[in-house]
């Protein structure tokens, strides 16, 4: 039989047991339905019945709604190609391997789920250790039909005679697909050492490295999924977070989960982690590392035990018919001891009162004296401590404290220079100053890692049954989740697993922030130091270890196989970086496509002209996206040249929001400029450059950004 013939008669063999699925599919998403109209029939008889069997029967009926939603909420995620994988072993029971777990009416199974033990021999089974595995099958699918098949023989001397082999590069096929604009699971083609990383164990911290197009963050998604899978009882109530770089790229991977059948993971950008505010905005490279310094703890400190911009500089309260005077200097000494003492301020209100008692009675006191006549201090004190007057001047002297109201109040320079005093330099000073004031036009990512720590600092506000605009920052919560998971308490911090992608990049503050939520999980963590865009990579190692704490176990994988690029685009790349690379550091691109980069070197003036024409000729030659990525500050003006290129597979990106995102091409403008608008040199350039899998252009005015020769 020919080749052809032969696969044809495959694909309907696979095709036919792939119907069945789909079909039993169907008879398990009735039998939930079913189950949650009697749940809700059940809730209305508990109506009609005696209080304690309507407590029971209403029990009995949430329970049988919540899991017939659940079973529903599994069964109606978009699977795209629901069984991809077959396994013949020296055993003629074939094993289907295929996102989710479904048996038959008999209690036989139809398909195994990917992360089961029993479809581990998948990933992991090679022609040197077959795991019994004769035939491993790539099954592909469009929806609900088989459109190939492509199989690897592991074990040539086991093969039966009426067993047919189909084709070969499953996964070079892959990743050959256009992209489209959300990540996808890799599950159909995990290879051996990704594999290895997602079954690693739970507990502690699992390090991912790896350079581009490695699969860091597939592998870290899947290995979410699998944990899931095999530990829910320990990960599943607690939840597990998922913390990416920027809005653009969770956006980007919000889908892999729910693909996979988990739709109640929580995944949050850095800029909204803290409940109630988020930060969308970049800042400069400089201003960022000012932000991101754990110099910033000492200066917030300070900040918050400064005396408010409004508070009285004077005390005046008349006791007996004498006046009582505090001036300025006693306010501030009051302050200072009641700030000594310790404690956040919004729990220190009581022993402020109580300072300021004290310091009356001994001006009372002073008075006294002076006249020669006697005085009770108790008296004093169960008197003052009584009266609306003082309380009146307490509640704006030492008023309840909200973390963006102090950041706001550091816009004022002079303010900022106290606090800063030893701290930051003159420089510093004013960039941040300026930053702080000009944030009408919204909080910066680096900037909610500052809030979090002076809601730490500062300690919760007095509870209230409406919690004002300034606690909130007049913004809503932010809770990004993959589904209709459970509603969490305010700044939760009991996640069971928490995973962190482009973890170099996180500065020591975000560290502090994002630690604050794994107070009881294990991590995976994902990065890569040579794509780092944070200057002071030791400053940020302490404040991770800090987060990890110092007994977690820990375990580093390497992923070393670039799936993403060819290797003509990777080839530029690993040029680009060479000069910060250590051997070893830069990963292999097994893929060739004969297409080298387009470097096109222009007149500044020709920049726009030259980009418009390039993004046209790439939307032509590819069926995915295109993403058009450029310095920060440039976004606005390059999205502007390409308005009357609208198309939803063109994206225009800044090249730190390019991290963790790929296109089918790219055209990368002005490269120079992300040099220069970096503190890591290269780096960050290094990371726009390994964004394309198919075809890359540059449009450059500045040819500094070559590698010499």
């Amino acid at each position: 039989m020919s080749e052809p013939r032969v696969r044809r008669a495959e694909v309907a063999i696979e095709q036919t047991h792939v119907d069945r699925v789909y079909a039993r599919l169907a008879e398990l998403r009735t039998q939930a339905e079913s189950m949650r109209a009697k749940g809700y029939e059940l809730g209305h008889g508990a109506q009609r019945e005696a209080v304690f069997e309507q407590a029971s029967m209403l029990f009995e009926r949430d329970m049988m709604v919540f899991h017939a939603n659940q079973t529903l909420q599994t069964l109606d995620a978009e699977y795209e190609g629901l069984v991809f994988g077959r396994l013949d072993h020296v055993d003629p029971e074939a094993i289907y391997v295929g996102r989710l777990g479904i048996r038959d009416a008999e209690f036989d199974n139809l398909v195994t789920d990917w992360r089961a033990p029993a479809a581990a021999a998948f990933y992991q089974a090679t022609a040197e250790e077959p795991m019994g595995v004769v035939r491993r099958r790539v099954i592909r699918c469009s929806g609900q039909t088989v459109l190939d098949v492509d199989d690897d023989v592991l074990m040539a001397e086991a093969v039966p005679e009426d067993m047919r082999i189909v084709g070969e590069g499953a996964l070079m096929a892959a990743l050959g697909r256009a992209r489209g604009e959300n990540m996808r699971d890799i599950v159909a083609t995990i290879q051996k050492e990704q594999d290895e990383v997602i079954r690693a164990p739970w507990r502690g911290v699992t390090e991912i490295t790896g350079g581009p197009g490695t699969g860091k963050t597939a592998v870290a998604l899947h290995r979410a999924a699998y944990l899931l899978y095999r530990h829910r009882r320990q990960l599943g109530g607690a939840g597990v977070l998922v913390i990416g770089p920027s809005g653009v790229f969770t956006s980007y991977i919000s889908r892999v989960l729910p693909s996979m059948g988990e739709t109640n993971v929580e995944l949050r950008a850095l800029g909204e982690v803290l409940d109630g505010i988020e930060g969308v905005r970049q800042d400069t490279a400089p201003l960022a590392a000012v932000k991101g310094s754990l110099r910033m703890r000492k200066l917030l400190l300070r900040a918050l035990r400064d005396a408010p911009p409004d508070a009285p500089a004077e005390m005046r309260i008349v006791y007996r018919g004498e006046v009582l005077r505090l001036h300025v200097k006693d306010l501030e000494k009051v302050r200072r001891k009641v700030h000594s003492a310790g404690g956040p301020p919004n729990r220190s209100r009581i022993r402020a009162a109580e300072a300021l008692l004290s310091a009356l009675a001994d001006r009372a006191d002073e008075h006294a004296k002076a006249d020669g006549r006697s005085f009770e201090r108790a008296d004093l004190i169960t008197e003052l401590g009584e009266r609306i007057d003082f309380h009146r001047f307490l509640v704006v002297w030492w008023p309840v404290l909200y973390p963006a109201q102090v950041l706001d109040w550091l816009a004022d320079e002079r303010r900022l220079a106290r606090a800063a005093r030893g701290v930051l330099n003159r420089g510093e000073i004013s960039a941040l100053a300026a930053s702080l004031a000009g944030r009408s036009a919204g909080w910066t990512i680096a900037d909610i890692a500052l809030l979090d720590e002076l809601r730490v600092l500062i300690g919760p506000p007095p509870k209230r049954k409406r919690r004002s605009n300034i606690e909130l920052d007049a913004a809503p919560p932010v809770r990004g989740t993959t589904g209709s998971g459970p509603q969490r308490p305010e700044h939760y911090d009991e996640y069971s697993h928490i995973v962190v992608d482009e973890s170099q990049d996180l500065s020591p503050m975000q560290w502090r922030m994002v630690g604050r939520r794994g107070k009881y999980a294990s991590w995976t963590v994902v990065g890569d130091p040579l794509q780092s865009s944070w200057p002071d990579p030791a400053e940020a190692a302490t404040a991770r270890d800090q987060a990890f704490g110092r007994s977690a176990a820990r375990r580093r994988y390497t992923l070393r196989t670039n799936y993403r690029n060819s290797a003509e685009i990777f080839d530029l790349a690993a040029k680009v970086v060479s000069g910060h690379a250590e051997e070893g550091d830069l990963p292999h691109a097994v893929r060739r496509t004969g297409i080298g980069p387009d470097v096109r070197a222009v007149d500044a003036a020709a920049v726009a002209g030259s980009t418009q024409a390039a993004v046209k000729e790439l939307m032509d030659a590819v069926e995915g996206t295109v993403g058009v990525i450029c310095a920060v500050d440039r976004v606005g003006e390059v999205g502007e040249w390409l308005e009357g290129q609208a198309d939803e597979r063109l994206k225009v990106v800044g090249s730190l929001d390019s991290k963790g995102l790929e296109y089918d091409a790219v055209v990368l403008v002005e490269p120079a400029d992300l040099i220069a608008e970096s503190t890591t040199g290269r780096r960050v350039l290094y990371v726009a450059l390994t964004r394309a899998t198919q075809q890359l252009t540059v449009i450059a005015s500045d040819p500094g950004w070559l590698p010499v020769p």
